[in-house]
């Protein structure tokens, strides 16, 4: 685990709330020189605490209206079974998340489409052959009450 001081969580919380500030910007919130910033920001980014900056397009505005969260049980969970399974889902464009779980199910996968009939589409054309798979239960969201992509980035 990176160590990080009360100033790196500030800037961290800042740039998972707007990745397009810049190092002038950054600087004038952090009370730093922007060399600073840029160099914290440099050091974050090689540690692998920043993985990267991406714009959060929002599904509706592109006809992405549905969520479906679907459990995966496979028939086995040998390696070989496991691996091949996490490999093929992770092909699907539509598949947005997908976790290793314990509990009833093997995998959660939060997969978007238009509608519902879009969603059978995905499931004939993918879900339904990913390999080792022994059961599915697709559960559809009827509302996001809220969604985030910040981590809590808690002071030392």
């Amino acid at each position: 685990m990176t160590q990080i001081d009360a100033t790196d969580a500030r800037l961290l919380r800042l740039v998972q709330s707007d990745g397009t500030l810049t190092a002038q910007q950054l600087s004038d919130r952090l009370n730093l020189s922007p060399s600073a910033c840029h160099r914290r920001v440099q050091r974050l980014e090689r540690a692998g605490v920043i993985r990267g900056r991406v714009a959060l397009i929002d599904g509706r505005t592109i006809g992405r209206r549905t969520v479906v969260f679907v459990e995966i049980s496979l028939a086995t969970q040998a390696d070989e079974v496991l691996d091949a399974f996490e490999a093929a889902v992770a092909r699907i464009p539509d598949v947005l998340e997908c976790h290793l779980m314990t509990g009833a199910y093997d995998y959660l996968l939060k997969v978007v489409a238009r509608d519902s009939e879009d969603f059978a589409r995905i499931h004939r054309a993918h879900l339904a052959g990913l390999p080792g798979v022994a059961m599915l239960q697709s559960s559809f969201a009827l509302k996001t009450v809220f969604s985030t992509t910040a981590l809590p980035v808690d002071d030392p």
